[in-house]
């Protein structure tokens, strides 16, 4: 009994020797794979992060910059790009939006019955956002949504809802109630509605909304309609 209890014994002192052993390295591969799954998932971070940028300054050239004779042009490039990005990155909110973005202004300045198939895939992409990150890029979503609500016809030709419209912007304030964008589409929407006292309100919160790093271009252009806005509003005072 004695002898079987000493084999036992030294095997398994054996055994934690050759662990001991190669512990160290096992724990380097860890340590090591570890490190290289987090720089891809930085590296895909940044490039995402980059080609949002991209698209966010292309947008803001091509709705603020480019004449009028050349914006459809110009946002039907942007379209391109911003389903190639969206389709190399499923399951990201970002994409979808951005996407939604491009193909809502593509349809304002195309008009006609392919912009308004263009209205109905962006409020499908944004309905697919939504279900992912209902707060992404600052209540994104539910301007977008907002704003495509009131601004398209109501049915039998498209889905326009006033209510809806209502209810989505006044996400859009919770989510981000001193961003520019969603008091300046809650400022026109009110404008539209005829209720001038909370129009003025929010439009005057949009003007003084801190500048977005990285979003100078599209806030001048902003500002300057809520500028219009806000003239169109001393008629009515």
């Amino acid at each position: 009994m004695n002898l079987l209890f000493n084999n036992g014994f030294n095997k398994e002192m054996m055994m934690h020797k050759s662990f001991k052993r190669y512990l160290p390295s096992a724990l380097t591969a860890i340590a090591l794979l570890s490190t290289v799954l987090l720089g891809n998932n930085i590296a895909f971070a940044d490039s995402l992060g980059d080609s949002i940028a991209e698209l966010q300054h292309g947008w803001a050239k091509a709705y603020y910059l480019t004449p009028e004779p050349q914006k459809i042009s110009a946002f039907e490039n942007l379209a391109t790009k911003s389903h190639q990005i969206e389709i190399a990155n499923p399951g990201r909110a970002e994409p979808l939006v951005w996407e939604a973005i491009v193909l809502s202004s593509y349809a304002k300045f195309e008009g006609g019955l392919g912009a308004l198939n263009k209205v109905k895939a962006a409020r499908d992409l944004l309905v697919r956002a939504e279900k992912i990150q209902p707060d992404v890029l600052g209540g994104s979503i539910y301007t977008s949504l907002g704003s495509l609500y009131y601004k398209v016809p109501h049915w039998p030709i498209s889905f326009g809802d006033k209510d809806k419209a209502r209810e989505y912007l006044v996400k859009a304030i919770k989510i981000n109630p001193n961003g520019i964008d969603a008091n300046y589409f809650y400022g026109d929407f009110l404008l539209e509605q005829g209720d001038y006292t909370q129009a003025k309100i929010y439009l005057e919160k949009a003007m003084s909304a801190s500048p977005r790093p990285g979003r100078e271009d599209a806030d001048q252009g902003r500002r300057i309609e809520v500028s219009q806005l806000l003239e169109k509003l001393k008629l009515h005072s």
